[in-house]
C-alpha cells in the first residue's frame, strides 16, 4: 500500500503511495496494491520474536571511502540531453546490478532534472521520490515537482529524479500483459471457498511467475538498499557533496535507507508520510488495514453530510456507513456492475473495493467517490468505480498498464519476507484484520498473501534505521494518514537520531503541497536555510 500498494500487491509504503496530488500527481501515490490495496504494506513474519529481533538489528551505514570497484561508476559523466519536456533533460547512468560483485554487470538508470534558474544562491541538486514502490520519478518531477514545489524551492535547487532499478524507465521489471492484468486485477480477493481460493493463490502464481520470466536476474536486484545506493552515485555524478531529498511514502523508506547507509552525506531530508521500517511485513499490513479504517470514517461523516451520500442520510453512523458499503461489495461479488466498457468489463467486488481506497488517499476525491458510488448503487452503473480503481493501477484506455504493480510486488517481495506463507494462515488471521477494518479486512488480509509464490527469496528483514550522525530529518506524518498510519511517522522519529517530527492534524496521504501552509512553510524554510522544525511541531 504509497507506500506498499494494496490491492493486489503489497505496497509498502504501506503502503499505496500514489501521491496523492492528482492522477498526474503520481500514479505511485496511491501505494501499490499488488493484491488489492496497500501501497504501504511489505511482507515479513509477524512474529513477536521477529518484531524483538527488528528492535535489536539495525542498518550499518556503509564505510565512508569509495571502494575501489564502484570508483568508475561515481566518476560518471552524464551525457545529458533533450527528453520532449519544455526545461527537462535527460540522461543514463549506471549502476553495477550486484554491489557484492560490481563486475558482473551494470544497471541502467534514467535521471531526469530541471536545472536551477534562480534568482538566488543555487543549493545544488533536490531528488524527489513519489513512492510506491514502483512510482516513477521522473514522471513526477516532469508533471509536478519540477513544475508545482514552490517557486523559490525551484529556483535554487535543480529538481532531479531517478527512477529506480526496475521501474518505469530504469529497466523495468514486466510481469503480464494488459489482458493478463485484467484478469488479475478482477479476481476474487474474498474467496468464499476452495474454488475461489484456489483461483486467488493461481492469480498470484501466475502473476509471481510473469515477473520472474521476464527479470531473472534484475528480480534479486531491486531492495530498497541498493535503489539507496544507486542514489549515492547519482550525487556523486551530479557533483553534490551531500544528498538533498523529498520523499513521500514508500520513499520515506528510501530516503532513510539512503541516511542509515550514508549518514554523512545526507543533506537536507524530508520524509512525508513516513514508513516503520522495523515492522514485519504482516505486522506493517494489519496497521495499514486500520489506517484505512481511520480515513474510511472520516470519509463516512463527511459524506453523510451531503445530500447525495448513497451509504446513509445526516446522522449515520460511521458504523451502518460502513456496514451499507460492505453490503454493496458483496451484493457486487454475486453480480457485477455494468460499466460501459468497450472491452466489456464488469465492475467485481475487487475493483469496486480499489476505487474506494483509491479515493482514501486524497479528500479532494471523496466528492467524486460518492458521485461514483450513486451511481454504482443506484443505477447499476459501476464507470465511476471503474475509473478509480483504473488510475488506481494505472491502467491506461488502450488496456495497457504502467509497471508500477510490477515493480511494487518485486520491490517489497524482496525486501521482507511474505506476511503469510498459505490461505490457512490469513484464514486464521482473518478476525485481526476484520476487526482492524470491518469494511477492507477481509481484502487486505489476502491481498498480503501474494509474496508467498514470489519467485525470488527476500534478501531484507525488519530494521530499526538511526542514521547516527546525520544532519537534522524532517520527518512528516499525517495524523488521519489512510496509507502510512501516523504510528509510522512517530515509530521512524525515535529511530532516526537527528530527526524532528512534524505533525499534519488532517486528512488525507502525506502533507507538503496538500494545501497546510503551516506545513510549506516549515518544509520550505528548512530546504531553502536549513532550519529544521523544532521537533514535535504541529500543523492544520
Amino acid at each position: 500500500m504509497d507506500t506498499r500498494r494494496t490491492p493486489r500487491s503489497g505496497d509498502r509504503s504501506g503502503g499505496l503511495h500514489r501521491r496523492t496530488r492528482s492522477g498526474a500527481r503520481t500514479a505511485a501515490g496511491l501505494l501499490a496494491t499488488a493484491a488489492v490495496l496497500v501501497s504501504a504494506c511489505s511482507s515479513g513474519s509477524s512474529t513477536t520474536s521477529a518484531t524483538a529481533a527488528a528492535e535489536e538489528a539495525a542498518l550499518v551505514a556503509l564505510p565512508r571511502s569509495t571502494p575501489a570497484a564502484l570508483t568508475s561508476y561515481y566518476a560518471q559523466k552524464p551525457a545529458w540531453r533533450g527528453c520532449g519536456v519544455p526545461g527537462f533533460e535527460c540522461a543514463t547512468i549506471k549502476a553495477p546490478l550486484d554491489y557484492a560483485e560490481p563486475a558482473a554487470g551494470d544497471v541502467r538508470l534514467a535521471v531526469a532534472r530541471k536545472k536551477a534558474m534562480g534568482p538566488g544562491k543555487r543549493l545544488g541538486s533536490l531528488l524527489v521520490n513519489p513512492g510506491g514502490p514502483g512510482g516513477s520519478a521522473i514522471g513526477y518531477v516532469q508533471a509536478y515537482a519540477g513544475i508545482g514545489y514552490p517557486a523559490e524551492i525551484r529556483a535554487r535547487y535543480d529538481m532531479v529524479a531517478v527512477d529506480p532499478r526496475g521501474v518505469a524507465r530504469s529497466e523495468p521489471v514486466t510481469c503480464l500483459d494488459g489482458p493478463g492484468m485484467d484478469r488479475y486485477t478482477q479476481t476474487d480477493s474474498t474467496p468464499d471457498d476452495a474454488r475461489e481460493t484456489d483461483g486467488l493463490v493461481t492469480a498470484y502464481r501466475t502473476f509471481a511467475e510473469g515477473c520472474g520470466a521476464d527479470s531473472p536476474r534484475l528480480l534479486r536486484h531491486v531492495s530498497t538498499v541498493e535503489a539507496a545506493r544507486d542514489m549515492d552515485i547519482v550525487r556523486a555524478v551530479l557533483g553534490d557533496e551531500k544528498l538533498n531529498y523529498v520523499g513521500a511514502s514508500y520513499g520515506t523508506f528510501l530516503g532513510a535507507t539512503y541516511a542509515g547507509l550514508f549518514p554523512d552525506r545526507a543533506g537536507r531530508l524530508v520524509l512525508d508520510g513516513a514508513m516503520d521500517p522495523s515492522l514485519p511485513a504482516r505486522r506493517l499490513n494489519l496497521e495499514q488495514t486500520a489506517g484505512f479504517e481511520t480515513a474510511f470514517r472520516s470519509f463516512a461523516r463527511d459524506c453523510v453530510r451531503h445530500a447525495d451520500c448513497p451509504l446513509g442520510g445526516a446522522g449515520t453512523s460511521p458504523e451502518r456507513v460502513g456496514r451499507s458499503l460492505k453490503a454493496f461489495f458483496e451484493k457486487l461479488d454475486a453480480r457485477p456492475a455494468a460499466t460501459g466498457a468497450r472491452d466489456g468489463r464488469r465492475l467485481t467486488e475487487s475493483l469496486a473495493t480499489t476505487g474506494v481506497i483509491a479515493a482514501m488517499y486524497d479528500e479532494g476525491a471523496w466528492q467524486q467517490l460518492r458521485e461514483a458510488l450513486t451511481s454504482a448503487m443506484k443505477k447499476n452503473d459501476g464507470s465511476g468505480l471503474l475509473a478509480l480503481s483504473d488510475g488506481y493501477y494505472e491502467r491506461d484506455a488502450d488496456g495497457g498498464y504502467s509497471n508500477l504493480m510490477f515493480a511494487n510486488a518485486a520491490v517489497n517481495c524482496l525486501d521482507l519476507p511474505p506476511a503469510f506463507d498459505t490461505p490457512d494462515e490469513v484464514r486464521r488471521a482473518l478476525p485481526k484484520f476484520e476487526k482492524a477494518s470491518p469494511v477492507f479486512g477481509e481484502g487486505l488480509a489476502w491481498a498480503s498473501l501474494n509474496c508467498a509464490y514470489w519467485p525470488v527469496q527476500a534478501t531484507g528483514e525488519p530494521h530499526r534505521i538511526e542514521a547516527k550522525g546525520a544532519a537534522p530529518i524532517v520527518v512528516v506524518g499525517t495524523t488521519r494518514d489512510p496509507a502510512t498510519p501516523y504510528r509510522w511517522a512517530q515509530a521512524l522519529a525515535r529511530q532516526l537520531s537527528s530527526a524532528r517530527l512534524l505533525t499534519y492534524e488532517g486528512d488525507g496521504h502525506t502533507a507538503y503541497g496538500r494545501g497546510s501552509s503551516c506545513v510549506d512553510r516549515t518544509i520550505n524554510a528548512y530546504l531553502l536555510r536549513g532550519t529544521p522544525p523544532t521537533d514535535g511541531k504541529r500543523c492544520s
